[in-house]
């Protein structure tokens, strides 16, 4: 683990393989910090002949918090989004990619293999939309591309990711953390008991800040409709996503694919809003084929 001046923010990563080997740059999602990353998929990139980088976006993880920057409420935002209006916010997704690129450039990396996944889907296309020099190659995954024509998540959810647990407890926040993966994650992979205690028990002890949540989801909702960002978009574009995701539906990841120029789809069937174990191999070997070719 590392921290790095980068973008004017300071920024926590961890850097994996050899730093001769191409870059793979892993960016999460709302919420989430660079450790849902499973560093059994960090691993299988590293054995694929690559330098892996993950780090915890702003306002999550070990990164700086923008404390003190207050976002609208979610149903201003929510309403404000779908009558295209653009709300004031403490900071939007392309700040976010810049941090991205910042990190990339802190480390003297030229250019990297953008991988996102949701939220940090959503980052990657304006890594690769606003930064083509910086990006090798892109792959979004259970991504979306703002559309607001396109089906909603699942009520439950949203629910039960916006929901702030009732006390900071650790025994509160591992139940809230794990009804959160039961909730979005693989119907046809569920975890086995010991390893989603463990990994959503690890998450709460390396850190807990509720407060950068409604910021991330304020960027997320004031960046709209990115289908004329993502028509420019020149790099190689892969877009993965799960075929049962309850949070971001497929019709997501067919749109963001549709609305890049040469992209190609793979999907799998069972799977939701997360990164199983089971597909740890199949993902990387996607993504490993993708920026190989690239």
């Amino acid at each position: 683990m590392a921290q790095i001046t980068a973008n004017d923010i300071t920024i926590e990563y961890e850097d994996y393989g050899d730093p001769g080997d191409p870059a793979i740059l892993l960016v999460m999602g709302l919420g989430a910090q660079l450790t849902l990353w499973p560093i059994e998929l960090v691993d299988a990139l590293v054995e694929r002949g690559f330098r892996v980088i993950r780090y915890d976006n702003r306002d999550i993880g070990l990164s700086q918090k923008m404390d003190g920057e207050e976002a609208p409420g979610i149903f201003k935002l929510v309403l404000m989004n779908r009558l295209g209006l653009k709300p004031r916010v403490p900071y939007t997704l392309s700040d976010m990619a810049a941090d991205g690129v910042g990190l990339l450039e802190a480390l003297n990396i030229d250019n990297a293999h953008i991988v996102g996944a949701s939220m940090g889907g959503m980052i990657a296309q304006l890594i690769a939309a606003e930064h083509p020099k910086r990006t090798a190659s892109l792959t979004s995954i259970m991504s979306t591309t703002g559309n607001r024509k396109l089906p909603a998540a699942q009520k439950e959810a949203i629910k039960v990711l916006t929901t702030r647990p009732p006390s900071a407890d650790e025994e509160v926040l591992v139940a809230h953390g794990i009804r959160v993966a039961r909730t979005i994650g693989s119907p046809a992979y569920p975890p086995s008991e010991d390893r989603l205690l463990s990994r959503v028990r690890e998450g709460v002890r390396r850190s807990y800040y509720p407060d950068g949540l409604p910021r991330q989801l304020a960027a997320i909702l004031a960046d709209g409709d990115r289908r004329k960002r993502l028509a420019a978009i020149s790099a190689p574009t892969l877009v993965i996503h799960g075929e049962a995701d309850p949070l971001v539906p497929l019709a997501g990841g067919l749109d963001t694919a549709e609305s890049i120029p040469g992209a190609r789809i793979s999907t799998f069937p069972g799977m939701g809003h997360d990164l199983p174990l089971a597909l740890v191999e199949p993902i990387a070997d996607l993504i490993a084929e993708h920026a190989g070719k690239a």
